[in-house]
């Protein structure tokens, strides 16, 4: 069955012994129906020839910069916006470290750097070369910044030695892809909307009350459902990050008032809303129209009055939307967040706390607990935000198909 039919893959192949194993994964993927261009490092082609992959491929194996017959320039962008896909197996240390590192000196790690598409990488080395602790540290890095990492497996090495350290076989990698792509069009038909970032409420022209909010994590949210087929809305925030996946509409506000009349025009027309966005609970009562002086008074006292609730808004007339709401709390953080589910109506809450040095605002990692109406609990350990995004849409999704 042609299960990866249409599907383009660049598949990786740095210099290991396991560099063997590609051949089979190759075929595998070929067999499937996808489309595959391979890209080795140097040192890859004195474990197998690429006349080998190229036979099977049906395509010229890409591994210098120039082409040294015909003085053609390979083009790592172009293979980047090509591939739905990237995977490198075998995955050696030094390609791993290289790849966490940013250092581009081969066609491959270049090729990963301009990659917009998900990147999978299947390790393979010596046990004490897996456990060492630098290979540790890289391997965590490349998931932080977003790659699979498909774990070695334990058994006889080349060295003769007995552990962990060999490549995943072919036929489980190949399966591990077909199941990326099943879940790639597992939302295809659904609605999501996504809240993100700050909101910003004017004192004057030039001043505002606002928050740190970087919009990471909303906007990571909203990448993985389009990634799955949905069709999504980010309602942002003035944020300056940008959205990768043209396919996401994006609807720009400032303020707390502007956010809510954005989620309540959409509501219904979803079928799930992701509030992740950090809204200000309240706004200065009056905004002046010029720049207000220093010098006009000793001090200033600005009266606040409450915004509108967009969650317990949405919670009220729900009529069938799965809302999901977040929680960051700098105390009682799951008895805060539990009566926040329950006051607002939420489907689902994710709590993260400001005590944690690996979650709150304008970082690059998050440490969550999703907590559903049902009393359902799942805490995760500290992870990239992309990552984090990864699990609440999982959970998410198992409502959203039923």
């Amino acid at each position: 069955m042609k299960t990866l039919q249409g599907k383009h893959i660049v598949l990786g192949i740095s210099g290991g012994i396991a560099a063997y194993k590609s051949a089979y994964l190759l075929r595998a993927l070929i067999k499937r129906g996808a489309e595959v261009q391979v890209v080795m490092t140097p040192s890859g082609k004195e474990f197998i020839t690429p006349a080998t992959l190229s036979a099977l491929s049906g395509k010229p194996v890409v591994s210098e910069f120039f082409s040294a017959n015909t003085g053609e320039w390979h083009s790592h962008v172009d293979l980047g916006l090509w591939a739905d896909l990237m995977v490198i197996a075998p995955a050696t240390a030094n390609t791993i470290g290289k790849m966490a590192n940013g250092i581009a000196d081969n066609m491959l790690v270049t090729t990963y750097l301009s990659a917009k598409e998900q990147v999978m990488v299947a390790p393979a080395m010596d046990l004490d070369m897996w456990k060492h602790p630098s290979t540790q540290r890289n391997v965590e890095t490349l998931r932080k910044d977003g790659v699979i990492i498909i774990e070695p497996e334990a058994g006889e090495l080349a060295s003769g030695l007995t552990g962990k350290g060999r490549m995943e076989e072919p036929e489980a990698i190949a399966r591990r892809i077909e199941l990326f792509f099943e879940k790639s069009q597992s939302l295809r038909g659904k609605r999501v909307v996504v809240t993100a970032g700050p909101t910003y409420e004017n004192i004057d022209p030039v001043r505002f009350i606002g928050n740190y909010s970087s919009g990471k994590m909303g906007f990571a949210i909203a990448e993985e459902f389009s990634a799955r087929g949905a069709e999504v809305t980010v309602v942002a925030g003035p944020v300056s990050i940008k959205l990768q996946n043209p396919a996401i509409r994006r609807i720009d506000v400032v303020s707390a008032k502007e956010m809510y009349g954005a989620c309540m025009s959409l509501a219904g027309d979803s079928d799930c809303m992701v509030l992740a966005a950090a809204v200000a609970d309240y706004a200065p009562a009056v905004v002046s129209d010029k720049k207000i002086k220093r010098e006009l008074a000793e001090d200033m006292c600005i009266r606040l009055v409450r915004n509108p609730d967009i969650a317990a808004s949405l919670g009220k007339e729900k009529n069938g939307t799965l809302l999901v709401g977040f929680a960051l709390e700098t105390d009682k953080e799951e008895e805060n967040a539990i009566a926040k589910l329950k006051r607002k109506n939420l489907d689902w809450i994710v709590l993260n706390s400001m005590r944690d040095p690996e979650a709150g605002f304008m970082k690059d990692t998050n440490k969550v607990t999703v907590i559903s109406a049902a009393g359902d609990k799942k805490a995760f350990p500290a992870k990239s935000k992309r990552d984090v995004a990864r699990d609440i849409v999982d959970i998410v999704s198992v409502d959203l198909t039923k």
